[in-house]
């Protein structure tokens, strides 16, 4: 066997172990007393396989691909959400960040080497098709994806515009997987959707991500059904239901939206002086009016995040089902021209101290909906959160894992009945007295108390 070529390794470590800047050679003796000791010994194991495979394999391999295939192994071993970003796909993250990007319209994440779909996005190619939260996607294009990486297997999901793709799905309570065939679109991003609701009473507030428009979308939104409805205007509904997250400045600044005072949100690294707390500032844009928040099985991260806060501060009532559980930050970390890595850097807390990671928000009323016939059936598993992906970070040591809920969510309004439940609850015809029996409204409903 050749000995390493000393660039070629110094490459490696440079990309591989980002913010290492000492060269090592690999042929030096380790003090048995170094701290690092144990690391660099590794170091030499990790490049005596790499040259083996490049020198012995029977095809001649990519370096390029060796190396990237190496640090996304050894991120994924991290935990879910760290990963490692090609320059491709870090452009393609900041494009996403802003708004608007190309494909299918789908939040994905990896589950047993399946692409399990977190949620798909109000009007985009995958939602018109009929994508649903939980679906598994084992198949694109009559290829399998087992064995494909997360970014990889988005990568084959994207394309150019107007193109087809067919995705293989497995859905709970269908004993057969399908095919659903979806044109690739640009994806523009609208943030926040409203309208009015009960003759003009109740202001419907739509947030499906949380993106640099999430904020100003929400503050034009709420302006503009204030003055619609006028002095009729009773109170809002907040909709997080199948929002997967996006940017922590954000869900921060909408929580600081709804919040007159006090914490949004405690974040707290591996050391003391990487915690940090975010304070809401003076004012509240719904000028005080009562606020309920709709959350679900596909409510995660930052929806999690203003879910907390609000009900923290009983600033309103959160109602629905149990979120999803992740309660913790990622970094985004540029690599130069080398792309960046995806890093787990903090877990958040509520301003009560409450960890939200592999445990999720629960609701202080709970409205289960009930599901379609379709989706109905003895194969109906339960539904799935954050404790159950493969090496999550576990919950704090004083918390129990609890697996999510549910997050199906009717496109008939009249057909919602958390929806239905919350502008009732606005209305005044349900309180924390009333029967959860009472026309219209779901009998499933578990009071857990209406904070004033």
């Amino acid at each position: 066997m050749r000995k390493p070529d000393f660039a070629f390794w110094t490459f490696i470590l440079m990309t591989g172990l980002a913010g290492v800047t000492t060269v090592l050679n690999v042929n030096q003796t380790y003090s048995a007393t170094s701290p690092n000791s144990e690391i660099y010994r590794q170091l030499d194991l990790f490049g005596d396989v790499l040259e083996r495979v490049r020198s012995d394999y029977v095809e001649k391999p990519d370096d390029t691909q060796l190396i990237e295939s190496a640090i996304n192994g050894m991120l994924a071993a991290l935990d879910p959400h760290s990963a490692y970003l090609s320059p491709k796909h870090f452009r393609d993250m900041q494009v996403q960040t802003r708004g608007e990007f190309g494909g299918l319209g789908i939040e994905v994440t990896m589950e047993n080497g399946i692409v399990k779909v977190v949620a798909p996005i109000d009007d985009t190619p995958a939602h018109k098709a009929g994508v649903q939260a939980n679906d598994l996607i084992t198949h694109l294009d009559n290829e399998q994806i087992v064995g494909l990486t997360l970014e990889q297997a988005v990568e084959k999901m994207r394309g150019p515009v107007n193109t087809p793709i067919t995705l293989t799905v497995v859905r709970k309570g269908r004993d057969e997987p399908f095919d659903v065939k979806i044109t690739r679109d640009i994806i523009r991003i609208n943030a926040v959707k409203a309208r009015l609701e009960a003759s003009e009473q109740v202001a419907y507030v739509k947030i499906s991500t949380f993106n640099e428009q999430t904020h100003a979308n929400l503050v034009k939104s709420v302006e503009s059904l204030k003055k619609q409805s006028g002095r009729k205007l009773k109170g809002f509904i907040i909709d997080l239901r199948n929002n997967p997250g996006g940017l922590l400045d954000q869900a921060v600044a909408v929580a600081d939206d709804l919040l007159d005072k006090g914490a949004i949100v405690l974040t707290k690294g591996r050391n003391l002086e990487e915690t940090q707390r975010s304070q809401a500032r003076d004012g509240d844009i719904t000028g005080d009016m009562k606020v309920v928040v709709l959350i679900n099985g596909g409510s995660a991260s930052a929806s999690e995040i203003v879910a907390g806060a609000i009900q923290d501060h009983k600033r309103g009532t959160v109602v629905g089902t149990r979120s999803f559980g992740k309660g913790s930050v990622q970094t985004i970390i540029p690599l130069g021209s080398n792309g960046a890595i995806r890093l787990t850097t903090a877990r958040y807390y509520t301003p009560s101290g409450r960890s939200i990671q592999a445990q999720g928000i629960e609701p202080d009323i709970v409205i289960e909906q009930e599901l379609p016939p379709e989706l109905q059936g003895k194969d109906q598993a339960k539904p799935r959160g954050e404790a159950s992906l493969r090496g999550h970070l576990k919950a704090d040591k004083e918390g129990k894992e609890t697996s999510g809920s549910s997050a199906y969510v009717p496109k008939e309004p009249e057909k919602d009945k958390q929806l239905q439940y919350a502008i009732s609850l606005l209305l005044g015809t349900v309180t924390e007295a009333t029967s959860t029996e009472a026309p219209g409204l779901p009998n499933a409903a578990e009071k857990k108390g209406i904070p004033n």
